[in-house]
């Protein structure tokens, strides 16, 4: 065979190898491309702008014609002509959709702009959430270690709804709670045990683990167990296909809090067939086992489905973090500002450290966890939401997020990702500032609360830190200063905060019923519960402002208007967290205005138990909790109260 011969056969035998190769990549490749959402579109679709069509018609020119589209949208947002931004930007969102920067311009237009030209709360909420979905359903589906993204949308939730510069945020607020009471249920009881953190976060894993070792799929869960499988052939049989998994989750919700009402034989005869046949359902007893693992399954879905959310991680994030109440707007920011930071260290340079991405989305990890410290823990009425009535929402300071915000700072993970903040040789760090500030309003929020030996460990851990700002010369003098001095000084200039507002007034309450009450100090119960309501008087003087909004609240009312239901709500939910003797101590302590608010709660606690008990010798119910003097007329002008509020809200959110 000749020499020409022999170098086509192996030419042939070279290329045929390539062509097997080339294949087996393609399709990997293609493969690759369809699982992460790779592929740009290629085809215009009904209902799409003209643009979509001429953008895909450009081809290779595609990028110089995004660009001119970008430019237009952003002339159209600053001539307010947001509608027309949005239509735009949606088209750039179709051509190109890994441009973080146009998923951020288009959610920001929905829930800032658009959502402040409605009239009323209920349309602001609409659009808050579109701008919300967006980023969370779409854009960062399509851009999956954005951070941009991930900071986008914990921003929404830390500002615009937990925030108070939007006149509709106490609507937004409620809204977001009733949603997360049906996906995931109330969060647990507290009891004397979550005064220490770790059995506090212990029990939030517990109430989270029956969601995460759910089966992956409903035909997984009826194929492990009979039972399930003849309850959801059953709920299937009435429901008939009506309700979505998220509907399921809200009428079981909605059933669990009936339970708990007086009123609930009363609304049970007003339900529809369909709603009477469920109801049935859920009150089966035989089938309580089974409810629970089909609820855990549809959870794991509609959180995975919906939601976009990792049951794993949200775990992971609530012992990392603390006891996260999902009804919580902080909890949701904290939640996608985290991921956004983890996602992007898979991809992280020096480089790309230094564009900023970081420090800001780290930045809003720090204000979720400052705000879940500041109003982490949640009364809301859920009951009350649903029957459309003034709902009941109180969100009061939860101590167990001061640790990992301390955490974060000093164990140098902030540090190490952001390297602006860890030049040696700069006199003044944002995150340091923060920090100190944190630091500050945790040692007040003890100090008002009684606990003096925690306000002092948090006041030596600030005055001693190695990494604080250097710039002010009074930060020497300032620590220097007795305890007492120090928390005066602090409070000075900061009485019109709502933050600290909220915090101090819960604080001081907490210290009045626990510290002075529970201890039985009448004289540091007195004056701790002057304390606030002096400081609940003073704040809605100096701050509360009705708005034009169509709202029935005011801008910056986060705090009721009534110091008594403040005081009386507060006293009956944290005595009610207490054992049956220091229930009963703090109880006889009390004055008869509290006692009055307590009294119902602690008859569902305790009346059955210990009536019980009498038979083997122990103390029947009205002896260990004598029923106040005008219960009955309480419970009427309550009731009034509240219906009052329901119906000026109602007036109020009616169109004109």
């Amino acid at each position: 065979m000749s020499r020409d011969r022999i170098i086509q056969f192996l030419a042939a035998g070279v290329m045929l190898v390539c062509l097997v190769v080339s294949g087996a990549l393609s399709m990997e490749l293609t493969a690759s491309v369809g699982r992460n959402q790779l592929a740009y579109t290629e085809r215009a679709e009904d209902g799409d702008p003209p643009e979509v069509a001429l953008g895909i018609a450009m081809g290779a020119f595609r990028g110089l014609f995004v660009n001119m589209l970008w430019i237009r949208a952003n002339s159209l947002k600053e001539a307010g002509r947001y509608y027309e931004a949005i239509e735009l930007s949606g088209a750039i969102t179709r051509l190109q959709p890994r441009f973080p920067a146009v998923w951020a311009f288009h959610a920001w237009n929905m829930a800032y702009n658009i959502s402040v030209t409605t009239s009323t709360a209920d349309e602001r909420w609409q659009w808050v959430q579109a701008g919300i979905q967006l980023l969370r359903d779409k854009g960062i589906p399509a851009n999956p270690n954005a951070m941009l993204l991930h900071k986008e949308l914990g921003w929404i939730y830390l500002h615009k709804i937990q925030g108070y510069t939007d006149d509709a945020n106490n609507h937004y607020k409620r809204a977001l709670a009733a949603e997360w009471t049906a996906v995931l249920g109330e969060p647990p009881r507290a009891d004397p045990s979550d005064r220490s953190r770790e059995a506090a976060i212990a029990k939030y894993v517990e109430w989270l683990r029956p969601i995460v070792e759910a089966p992956d799929t409903l035909d997984a869960l009826v194929k492990s167990d009979p039972a399930v499988a003849s309850l959801v052939q059953a709920v299937q049989a009435h429901v008939a296909g009506a309700w979505t998994d998220a509907e399921l989750l809200r009428r079981y919700a909605l059933h669990q809090a009936l339970e708990r009402s007086g009123q609930r034989e009363i609304i049970r005869s007003q339900m529809g067939s369909r709603s009477a046949a469920f109801a049935d359902l859920l009150s089966d007893t035989s089938r309580a086992e089974s409810w629970q693992k089909y609820v855990a399954q549809l959870r794991r879905r509609v959180l995975i489905d919906v939601y976009k959310m990792e049951p794993d991680r949200m775990v992971r994030f609530t012992q990392k973090y603390g006891p996260i109440d999902w009804r919580h707007p902080c909890a949701h920011g904290l939640y996608w500002s985290a991921r956004g930071v983890e996602q992007g260290l898979s991809r992280a340079t020096e480089e790309t450290m230094r564009d900023y991405d970081f420090i800001n989305t780290d930045r809003v990890v720090m204000q979720c966890l400052q705000e879940l410290y500041r109003t982490g823990e949640l009364y809301f009425d859920y009951l009350e939401w649903e029957a459309g009535q003034f709902a009941t929402y109180i969100s009061v300071p939860n101590p167990h997020f001061i640790e990992p915000y301390h955490q974060l700072v000093t164990s140098g993970e902030l540090l190490e990702r952001n390297p602006y903040e860890r030049t040696a040789k700069r006199p003044y760090r944002v995150i340091a500032a923060g920090y100190e500030n944190f630091l500050k309003d945790a040692v007040c929020f003890f100090y008002r609360r009684g606990q003096r030996r925690e306000a002092e460990k948090w006041y030596r851990i600030a005055a001693n830190w190695e990494g604080a700002n250097m710039h002010d010369p009074y930060r020497i003098e300032l620590f220097s200063m007795p305890l007492d001095e120090f928390v005066e000084k602090e409070l000075t200039d900061r009485f019109k905060s709502p933050s600290v507002a909220i915090a101090e007034v819960y604080g001081a309450l907490d210290g009045a019923y626990i510290s002075g009450l529970l201890a039985g100090d009448g004289e540091l119960f007195r004056s701790q519960f002057e304390y606030a309501k002096r400081f609940h008087r003073y704040f809605l003087q100096e701050q509360l402002r009705m708005t034009p909004t169509g709202n029935v609240y005011g801008r910056l009312e986060m705090l009721d208007r009534d110091f008594g239901i403040v005081a009386g709500l507060r006293f009956a939910n944290l005595v009610g967290q207490l054992s049956l003797d220091d229930a009963e101590t703090v109880y006889d302590n009390a004055p008869e205005d509290l006692r009055r608010y307590a009294y119902d709660a602690f008859t569902r606690r305790f009346r059955e138990a210990l009536d019980a008990e009498v038979r083997n010798g122990g103390r029947a119910f009205d002896s260990v909790f004598p029923e106040p003097s005008n219960m009955a007329s309480f419970r009427t002008t309550l009731a009034r109260e509240l219906e009052e509020r329901r119906r000026t809200a109602e007036r109020n959110v009616a169109p004109k």
